[in-house]
Parts: structure tokens; sequence; C-alpha cells
């Protein structure tokens, strides 16, 4: 078993047979505000991307992996990030989407959260992951807090939502095997 499969998903690259899922997935309005997106993208700008997808971590600052569902049958259900990374100070944002419901709370986050925290820390050596979380996302928190995620801070209206702002956790996890001098 690979650092990148798990018991029931793997985390794969992107490949160009998944414009359409892409394609669908970003210009979703509905998930825009965890995503920071403000306008839709255009098919060409995905398919770019895609093609482009294959550089290093240390060209590009991010990372996406396709989560994959391999227990019955090859699904891809999902998408989790690395973004703004930083090699200098050793450290990435992270970032997952489960896109369909049928594979919400079963477990499969957690398990591609797993492998890609521990794929950021014995592969690329990072010193800490991080991620924002909005306040009202409970099942989030739970979910980054069970991999030893801490909240270090609030954001104060950090998001823009219809009728005010939301409030967002900023949450960290040190790299523990990793000693510095």
């Amino acid at each position: 078993m690979s650092i990148l499969e798990g018991r029931r998903i793997t985390l794969r690259a992107l490949e160009p047979s998944d414009i359409d899922l892409l394609y669908n997935w970003e210009n979703n309005s509905k998930i825009w505000p965890v995503s920071n997106t403000l306008a839709p993208f255009s098919r060409f700008v995905l398919e770019k991307y895609i093609a482009e997808s294959h550089m290093d971590i240390f060209q590009t600052r991010q990372l996406r992996l396709m989560i994959d569902f391999t227990a019955d049958k090859r699904e891809t259900i999902g998408a989790i990030d690395l973004f703004d990374f930083d090699p200098f100070n050793s450290r990435a944002g992270i970032g997952i989407l489960i896109n369909d419901e049928r594979y919400r709370n079963r477990g499969l986050a957690s398990e591609a959260l797993g492998l890609l925290v521990d794929y950021s820390f014995s592969i690329l050596q990072l010193h800490q992951l991080y991620c924002n979380i909005d306040i009202g996302n409970k099942k989030s928190i739970r979910l980054f807090e069970k991999f030893g995620f801490k909240i270090t801070g609030e954001k104060k209206d950090w998001n823009k939502i219809r009728g005010g702002w939301e409030n967002v956790y900023f949450l960290q996890l040190i790299n523990p095997s990793v000693e510095y001098t």
C-alpha cells in the first residue's frame, strides 16, 4: 500500500478526464464561500490548470489530489488540496471537499486528511499545516481536531456572507516528528 492509498480511498493526481468534475465543482456557487471563489471558471482555464498540474509543488505552490472511493468501484468523490505552500517557512494550507452527499459522514474525509497529513510530514517534511474553518462548521472543526489541529486564533468578520460577516477559526498542526534547530 502506498502512502496515498487508504483502506477505502486513494489520493491521485489530476487527469484530463477530471475536467467535467472540476468544472462542476469550481462553478458550484454553494461552495464558493469556503474556497474564496467569486466568479465562475471557464472550461479553458480549468483545462490549462489540469495540463499544468504535473508541475512540482515547489513551482506552483499548490497540490490538488483527487479523492477516489475504491471500496466498491472507483469513483471520484472529492478533492484535497495543499495551498499557499511556503517552502522557506515549511508550511502549507490544507482544504478538503467531499462533493457527493452520499459519501459524507462515512469517515472518508478523515481517511483522506490522514493520508495527506502523513504525506505532508513524511515526504514533504513540512513543519506545519494550517486551515481556516468557519466557526459554525462544527463537523470540519471536529475532523481537523481529530488529527491534532489546534484552534490558535479567530479571524473576526473574515468572510462576507449574506446579511453580514462570519468569523473563522485558524487551526494549526505542528509536525511532531521533525526537529528544527
